[in-house]
């Protein structure tokens, strides 16, 4: 295949849930005739591997630079921060390329492209792996901070009355990061400018839909004042090719051999499994995980059960709950999986029908893409904003715990919400089998997404003085 459309710079946050949406979104782009080039870190090289197999290589480079080297314990402020310390680097590269890309697409966290792009005179379009609903309650967030953070009650609610349905949360749960801003800190104000600068993008892409979250993606133009705003999700293909060879690879390769977990679960009647899995940065406490490991063997379900196994090159804390007298104890019905697991091979197969997840964004996607009923137990970051997503306002999901550090369920309520959950008649299976459709027609072509990805990549093409 011969490319001969724009070039186009990607640039991600470099965390796993940050990049894996943004190569899918990588693979639709190439797949519209785009070229792109996309920033990544010598130790996140290895993740552009599957996508480099499957196109041509003038389709897709890389732009390999390192990332200054932070102390200990730094805050995540200050790794945000250190990423504009490519600004240089990149003005450099532009400089000197033949073709230089048109634009810049870059993760929401790096709101400081947007005065790159500026300067280098192109456009910038803030990518949100996650969806609209948590775009306007995190920037809702950032702009009053101050205000917010000024009761020390972790408890009092946020009420956030600009936001379709008056979504209301107690402080504790959106405030994840925003609790530890620290006004006039150098690299808090630097995150939080961020935000703002999003806000004055040329445009957004979210990894979601409109029937998803059509009256939130309809906010943020307004919020914008203007229709540069893109619902292009699922970017995971809801096809046969959902389990094709690119998404068997995707985000590394699995420990436990893909065909065996398929074998394991081919023995297994249909909608009889629940799966388990945390994402790829979440972390239970032991406590936490001797309570799911108790309501797992309580349950009589069957269960796939993924489990971290290493935090930044450490053995994680509770990977010791499931020792191999367990194993042992629940080898007819539950197999566990101690690190990465093909996650959407297991979620699409026919004998799955519930997934309890701490709703990262991408796990919410697979799990409506795989029409599974969905138990949330949020850990942190916008995973709460995601829970309420599901069960209140889309009500689609059942809680299954409030989710945090401190937040230890009940074993054997958390057994009765398993078994439940497998054998009960729920509304909320319904609604998930509906919404399923509808998302699976929004990415077919003539369907919603489709129609916003194929006018993004038009308005790309285009001359700046055209679509500005």
């Amino acid at each position: 295949m011969a490319f001969s459309g724009a070039q186009v710079l990607l640039f991600p946050f470099p965390t796993a849930g940050h990049i894996i949406p943004l190569l899918d979104l990588a693979n639709h782009l190439i797949n519209h005739h785009l070229k792109l080039t996309i920033l990544v870190t010598p130790q996140n090289l290895p993740l552009l591997e599957p996508i480099r197999a499957i196109h041509p290589s003038d389709s897709i480079q890389t732009l390999c630079l390192s990332f200054p080297e932070l102390p200990a314990g730094s805050s995540f402020a200050a790794r945000v921060r250190a990423t504009s310390e490519l600004y240089n680097p990149i003005v450099d590269w532009f400089r000197t390329h033949p073709s230089p890309p048109v634009a810049i697409i870059s993760d929401f966290f790096l709101g400081w492209t947007d005065k790159l792009a500026f300067r280098l005179g192109v456009r910038r379009i803030a990518f949100w792996p996650s969806g609209a609903f948590t775009c306007l309650v995190i920037s809702h967030t950032w702009s009053n901070v101050e205000e917010i953070l000024s009761t020390t009650n972790e408890n009092s609610l946020i009420t956030f009355t600009n936001i379709p349905n008056t979504p209301e949360y107690p402080r504790w749960k959106v405030c994840t990061l925003s609790s530890q801003y620290k006004k006039g800190d150098a690299d808090w104000e630097f995150l939080r400018g961020g935000y703002f600068e999003n806000m004055k993008s040329w445009g957004v892409v979210f990894n979601s839909c409109r029937e998803i979250e059509g009256v939130f993606i309809d906010r943020v133009k307004k919020e914008m004042g203007h229709d540069r705003v893109w619902a292009v999700g699922p970017l995971l293909p809801l096809d046969n090719n959902m389990v094709g060879p690119y998404y068997f690879q995707r985000g590394g390769l699995s420990v436990m051999p893909r065909d065996e977990v398929m074998t394991w679960l081919d023995e297994k009647a249909d909608d009889s499994v629940v799966y388990v899995s945390f994402g790829s940065r979440a972390m239970l406490t032991r406590q936490q995980a001797d309570a799911l490991a108790r309501a797992l063997e309580c349950s009589g379900v069957n269960f796939v059960w993924c489990l971290r196994i290493q935090e930044e090159g450490h053995v994680a804390g509770n990977v010791d709950v499931v020792t191999k007298e367990y194993e042992n104890r629940v080898a007819n019905r539950g197999l566990i999986i101690k690190g990465w697991a093909p996650q959407v091979a297991i979620l699409s197969h026919r004998t799955v029908s519930v997934f309890l997840t701490h709703c990262g964004w991408n796990s919410v996607l697979e799990g409506i893409s795989s029409n599974v009923l969905i138990l949330t137990w949020p850990m942190g970051a916008d995973q709460f904003i995601s829970a309420e997503l599901l069960v209140n306002q889309l009500k689609v999901g059942i809680r299954a715990c409030e989710g945090g550090c401190q937040v230890v369920p009940d074993s054997v309520e958390l057994a009765h919400i398993l078994s439940e959950s497998i054998s009960g008649a729920h509304p909320q299976k319904e609604r998930m089998s509906k919404l399923h459709h509808s998302v699976l027609e929004a990415v077919q072509k003539g369907g919603s997404s489709s129609q916003d990805l194929d006018a993004f990549v038009k308005q790309i093409g285009q001359p700046q003085t055209e679509t500005s």
